[in-house]
């Protein structure tokens, strides 16, 4: 698949996914760690077909290694009730992607939900989003309230999206992303900021996303 990466970029997030988990759970055997530190990171991008053939693979390199079941419980409850405030069918499937989206989210600053119209995406964001600010009302799991910027990349130019030099005057004006970016990082508060490109992919976006996210 073309959105399978095993690049450098995968490996440190597989090593920050497995430093996260020593440091959370000191006495824990290394080798369940770094099993669950590479389950974690990889499994939310295979396709169906492929989960099979990637838990083979695990199985023939951590023989005999079982994982012990992650405690979910308040963030389940907390999932249960922002999908009734939002009118949606607490499904299980859509329990398990915004999971995944949380573990994901954990370990790396950028990411990706690739699907078909309709899929659950941007509700996976919204209802997570909710969630977390219930857990930090009730002061569970040492949550933080989430703050959100969405927006269509393909609405604006790349000009108005990234920012432009002015072809007259030369004078560089900034655009929606960087003023969007700037104001989270000028934010002092502990909440999570997350900004959102909700809308169709585009070879030109994406590219220069790329090279904001690696900078």
């Amino acid at each position: 698949q073309d959105h399978y990466d095993y690049g450098m970029r995968a490996v440190i997030a597989v090593l920050r996914a497995a430093g996260n988990l020593k440091r959370k759970f000191a006495d824990e055997a290394e080798d369940v760690l770094m099993l669950r530190a590479l389950t974690d990171v990889n499994l939310p991008k295979f396709l169906d077909q492929d989960v099979p053939l990637f838990r083979g693979i695990l199985s023939d390199l951590f023989p005999g290694v079982k994982l012990p079941e992650i405690d979910y419980d308040n963030l389940n409850d907390a999932l249960t009730n922002a999908t009734a405030r939002a009118k949606l069918q607490p499904l299980p499937n859509f329990f398990e992607k915004i999971i995944q989206l949380y573990e994901m989210i954990i370990v790396r600053h950028g990411l990706m939900l690739v699907g078909e119209s309709y899929g659950m995406k941007s509700s996976c964001i919204s209802v997570l989003a909710d969630a977390l600010g219930e857990l930090n009302e009730k002061g569970l799991n040492g949550e933080q309230k989430v703050k959100y910027y969405c927006l269509n990349p393909k609405s604006i130019t790349m000009g108005q999206l990234y920012g432009a030099e002015d072809p007259v005057s030369k004078e560089w004006a900034d655009g929606i992303l960087a003023v969007t970016f700037r104001n989270a990082a000028r934010d002092t508060s502990p909440d999570r900021k997350w900004v959102v490109f909700d809308g169709p992919v585009d070879a030109i976006w994406i590219e220069n996303m790329n090279t904001v996210l690696d900078d």
